[in-house]
Order: C-alpha cells, then structure tokens, then sequence
C-alpha cells in the first residue's frame, strides 16, 4: 500500500524537528564539548532581556524564585524537625529527617548561590545582599554538621533565610516560601 508523498514529508519534518530541539536543549557534558562557533550561535540565538529595566525586573523575579525554593526546604525540611526536636538522640526517625535535612541543606546552598547570582542584575539587591556573602559562604558546611546531629546548624539555616528574606523585601523583592517537591530537591 503506497503511502502519499506529503505524509512522508510532514513525517520527515517532523522527525527533524524533534531530534534538533532534543539536542539543542542538552546540557550534559557532550554539549559541552562543541565547537565555539556552535556555542556562540545557540547564544546568540536565546532571547535576552535588551534594557536594563528588563534586566533588572527578571533579576528580581529569579531572585525571589531561587530564595523561596531555598526558604521553603528550610523551613520544611530543617526548621520544622529541628523544633519537634527529631533531630535528637533516640529520637523516632532520626535517621530519615537527617538524612532528608543534609539533602536539604545541599539544596538550600544551590539555591542562595543562584539567589546571589541573580541579585547581581539589580543595584538595590546587590547591595542588600552584600553582607551576607560570608553567611551563604558559611553554609556549604552546614549540611555535614546537620548529618552530624549538631542542633545549631539548623539555627544558624533559619537566621541565613531570614536575612535574606529581609534583605529581599528592602530591595522590593519579598521572598515567600515555596516548598521544592522532591525531584526538585533530589536534583539540587
């Protein structure tokens, strides 16, 4: 049975576009490894904010996202065991909500990181955000010290996204927890 010629090229078309939007979103090392000239133009081609009011406003809206993906595994994952006080010897699950926090600490550095980042697209949160440097810095400890059993790392978490959160609403970005699904937090 033939089949008709138009079918062959709507599937061929189709076909092809798939398999170059498949390799043009990949973000493993392989893509990594093309030639600059195939770099530049996949650069070249991604929409960009054109004025600095643009910049600035999506700079603030991945700032709040990233600093609310960090407050919400906080407060879940760290701060709300901390005070039922699972994180103590011979406490009921123990195990499971240190190893769940020290996942989440993980997290919560990936994210005020990327926060950071952010901020440096807007004056007022670069500067808000400043002083806390050496607080996120003091973080990427603090997971090891939560597997550890040290209850004040579970403080010293708190008082960093709460910082944040300020330095967020003195710049016009006010942050509010969200909390990361699982994958989210798997992923980091």
């Amino acid at each position: 049975m033939p089949v008709p010629i138009r079918r062959l090229c709507v599937a061929l078309t189709l076909c092809c576009a798939l398999l170059a939007g498949s390799t043009a979103c990949g973000n493993s090392e392989k893509t990594r490894t093309k030639d600059t000239a195939d770099v530049a133009a996949v650069d070249a081609a991604t929409p960009s904010p054109t004025t600095s009011a643009e910049r600035q406003k999506f700079a603030k809206t991945r700032f709040v996202a990233n600093a609310g993906l960090a407050a919400g595994a906080t407060y879940q994952w760290i701060v709300k065991p901390w005070k039922a006080g699972k994180f103590k010897k011979g406490a009921k699950g123990r195990k499971v909500s240190l190893v769940k926090a020290g996942l989440a600490g993980a997290f919560v550095y990936n994210r005020l990181k990327a926060a950071q980042r952010n901020a440096q697209g807007d004056p007022a949160l670069t500067k808000a955000l400043a002083p806390l440097t050496a607080g996120i810095e003091g973080l990427r400890s603090l997971p090891a010290k939560l597997r550890g059993g040290d209850a004040d790392a579970a403080g010293t978490f708190d008082d960093v996204i709460n910082k944040v959160k300020d330095a967020g609403k003195s710049a016009g970005a006010p942050v509010k927890d969200q909390v990361p699904s699982s994958s989210q937090l798997s992923a980091g």
